[in-house]
């Protein structure tokens, strides 16, 4: 399979909480008029970008069956949703954001509780 800009992030699994965000570039206009002001963007404290893919949410412990040690033993793991869906413009806190490189793009990996706002383009 060859590598092409709309696969390239199909081998990426994002775990947990978590989302992959690349950044809003400055000139993109987004159609609810969505801004940032340049004093907020210069401090680098709050940044903006869309969504690239999303984990499955948090997970939650399983209640445990009375099940005889001879059985055998399936794990299935259950997951809280998260608010944050792929294609979302998400506002999130830079300090809580981990940067990472992957095939020449800079991307963040943010967990959801650092995301202030999302702008979904649908209704809720």
């Amino acid at each position: 399979m060859q590598l092409t800009a709309e696969n390239k992030l199909r081998k990426l699994i994002i775990v947990g909480d978590r989302v992959l965000i690349r950044l809003k570039k400055p000139n993109d206009k987004i159609g609810s008029g969505l801004y940032l002001p340049p004093g907020v963007q210069e401090k680098e404290k709050v940044q903006q970008g869309y969504i690239i893919k999303a984990g499955p949410g948090y997970p939650i412990p399983m209640a445990t069956e009375d099940q005889e040690p001879w059985m055998e033993n399936e794990e299935k793991v259950k997951y809280v949703p998260l608010q944050a869906k792929e294609g979302d413009l998400a506002i999130f806190l830079l300090s809580g954001a981990h940067e990472v490189m992957y095939e020449g793009e800079k991307y963040y990996i943010v967990s959801q509780q650092s995301i202030l706002m999302l702008e979904r383009e649908q209704e809720l």
